[in-house]
């Protein structure tokens, strides 16, 4: 059994996952224009170690309603990944895939299929990211979308971290075509999977 927490993460392993964090958001940043077929900027994702209640806080608070795309990863690593962004934004993402307006308000099937597949895209993006920096073989399953309030999408990482300690390891990164978009990346590997990482990557 590891005795790593994350409480006790090092500086030095959270300088690396601050490194993850570029690397794989400028993947999703490149994976989103392509897939958007325009220019997208990215501002220098911002990683932190947050107790729960912090992460619905940075959100703008746990009744912000938010999408939550959530799929888990099997593998050389084990655990699950979630990207979130605020409802709004992502009508702005789907509007823009199907090149037609889309009101955030009235998300039918084919509006949540499209948002999904970005979802998917996305968290893709970073998850090989990971994989080609530890070597390390991560095979993502299909992702589940969820859309509520912030404060009940949170609760399913919280119950799965609650081996790791009570905080939350959070990516935020900006996107920016022409509309400023937030994402929210929490990466939930289980202790042995953080093992692996850190031997990986030559540390521990």
């Amino acid at each position: 059994m590891s005795d790593i927490t994350l409480d006790s993460m090092s500086e030095q392993y959270f300088d690396v996952l601050k490194e993850l964090g570029n690397i794989g958001a400028g993947n999703a940043t490149t994976a989103l224009a392509q897939m958007l077929q325009c220019k997208v900027d990215m501002k220098v994702p911002q990683v932190k170690l947050l107790g729960f209640n912090e992460v619905g806080e940075l959100m703008g608070g746990e009744e912000q309603i938010m999408a939550g795309i959530y799929l888990c990863v099997e593998g050389d690593i084990t655990g699950s990944i979630m990207f979130l962004l605020e409802k709004k934004s992502a009508g702005h993402l789907v509007s823009k895939l199907m090149g037609m307006e889309v009101s955030e308000d009235n998300f039918g099937d084919i509006e949540l299929s499209a948002l999904k597949e970005i979802g998917n895209i996305i968290t893709g993006a970073y998850l090989n990211s990971l994989s080609s920096l530890t070597n390390l073989t991560i095979y993502p399953s299909v992702p589940d979308l969820t859309i509520d309030m912030a404060g009940a999408i949170l609760s399913v990482p919280a119950i799965e971290f609650g081996t790791l300690g009570d905080k939350i390891l959070l990516i935020q990164t900006q996107f920016t075509d022409d509309y400023d978009l937030d994402g929210y990346f929490i990466l939930v590997p289980d202790l042995e999977s953080y093992e692996r990482i850190l031997s990986a990557l030559g540390i521990g």
